[in-house]
């Protein structure tokens, strides 16, 4: 589980060391993005395969229902996370919607797996996603929400996240991570 923990500290310094390290990220100019990139593919990859090779250390048994409550989050979640809070209406006075969208998912994935890597895993990165907020709202306190969007725009990005939906529920049924009851 070490390549897992250091995976998602990896993620963690890829995105907050701008905010941590301001005067070390300024000093590397426009390099500074590639080395973010850098770290964070670093940690993702770190975390694939940390997670792939960690030791399954059942912590509880998720009752089968959560695997609608995980599937309704996801749906949220990429729903938060595509244009539809900038373009639509519903969501358009969220400050953060892709951290609460990322926020969301990774809830979702601890609700139905209740395993040591899947905590330090989805447990880690909904940390970030609330430590990440946190450090925004505090660096730039600031904010007023774009224009308005459309309903019309908010259904189309609905869409497109259902289709998205369907296209990593059956990556995961492939990879035999089956996310929808059969």
């Amino acid at each position: 589980m070490t390549l897992l923990v250091l995976g998602v500290l990896l993620w963690i310094a890829g995105h907050l060391w701008k905010r941590a390290l301001p005067a070390v990220h300024e000093g590397l100019g426009s390099r500074a993005r590639m080395v973010s990139t850098v770290i964070i593919v670093a940690g993702v990859l770190a975390m694939i395969f940390g997670y792939r090779m960690s030791p399954t250390v059942d912590l509880w048994y998720p009752p089968s229902w959560t695997l609608h409550v995980n599937n309704l989050l996801v749906l949220i979640a990429l729903f938060l996370m595509s244009p539809a809070p900038r373009k639509g209406k519903l969501f358009n006075n969220v400050r953060h919607p892709q951290l609460a969208g990322f926020r969301a998912w990774a809830f979702a994935h601890l609700l139905v797996n209740g395993d040591l890597a899947s905590v330090i895993l989805f447990g880690g990165l909904f940390v970030w996603a609330l430590v990440e907020v946190m450090l925004i709202n505090k660096s730039e306190p600031d904010w007023t929400p774009t224009e308005t969007g459309t309903i019309a725009k908010d259904g189309m990005f609905l869409v497109a996240s259902l289709i998205l939906m369907a296209i990593i529920g059956f990556v995961h049924g492939w990879l035999g991570y089956p996310v929808f009851p059969g």
